[in-house]
């Protein structure tokens, strides 16, 4: 249908994808340890808000850009940098700050700005937008009459299952939260690595060379 082939390997290869850790799914992780499904479910919805960014861009040829362009892959890859490193400070910050009041629970956060962050934190990552125009036309015919379309359908197919992953890792994160919710230093450590972790992407991602 619309040129497009191989869907089921494309799908068992979109999930295994997904399964790859990566920020994204850091985040997840992160926010549910912290504070529950909800939460993370959040975060993962600005993720998949900011996956639509991405297959709308490339239909419309702005990832070509990214792409070839030495300048715009780079801003954008800088931008990407630093808000992972932010995010990490923050999270430090925020630990020192309930330690600080004798308080064993990191801040909570608005369920808003936690899909917020999900939102940039995927597109502000260039490697996302070069994913996609070198991922899904493997699976679009030479000769299909309606390429646009056939990337659509293809990309909407990869963020649902995208999102199913995204809310089964908020689900377990959420549940080895829960067990852990009355120890203070546990949580103090999951956060410390957690931070640490969103250095080292935020780290790396400036660093990336385009391809």
């Amino acid at each position: 249908m619309y040129g497009i082939e191989n869907i089921g390997l494309f799908i068992v290869s979109g999930l295994i994808l997904n399964i790859l850790p990566g920020p994204d799914s850091l985040l997840i992780a992160g926010r549910s340890l912290s504070q529950g499904f909800k939460g993370g479910s959040a975060a993962a919805l600005g993720i998949g808000a900011g996956t639509f960014v991405h297959i709308f861009a490339a239909m419309a040829g702005l990832s070509v850009v990214i792409a070839t362009s030495a300048t715009a892959f780079t801003v954008i890859k800088i931008l990407g940098g630093l808000y992972l490193i932010y995010i990490a400070v923050s999270m430090i910050l925020d630990r020192e700050s309930a330690t600080q009041i004798d308080c064993p629970q990191v801040r909570k956060e608005p369920y808003r700005k936690i899909f917020i962050e999900g939102f940039l934190t995927n597109v502000l990552n260039p490697k996302v937008a070069v994913f996609f125009l070198a991922f899904i036309p493997q699976f679009i015919s030479p000769e299909s009459q309606n390429h646009p379309l056939a990337f659509l359908i293809l990309g909407v197919i990869f963020n649902v299952n995208g999102m199913l992953w995204c809310h089964f890792l908020a689900w377990s994160s959420a549940a080895v939260g829960a067990r852990v919710v009355a120890s203070g230093k546990v949580k103090k450590w999951l956060n410390r690595m957690a931070a640490t972790m969103f250095g080292y992407f935020g780290i790396r991602l400036v660093l990336t060379a385009q391809s």
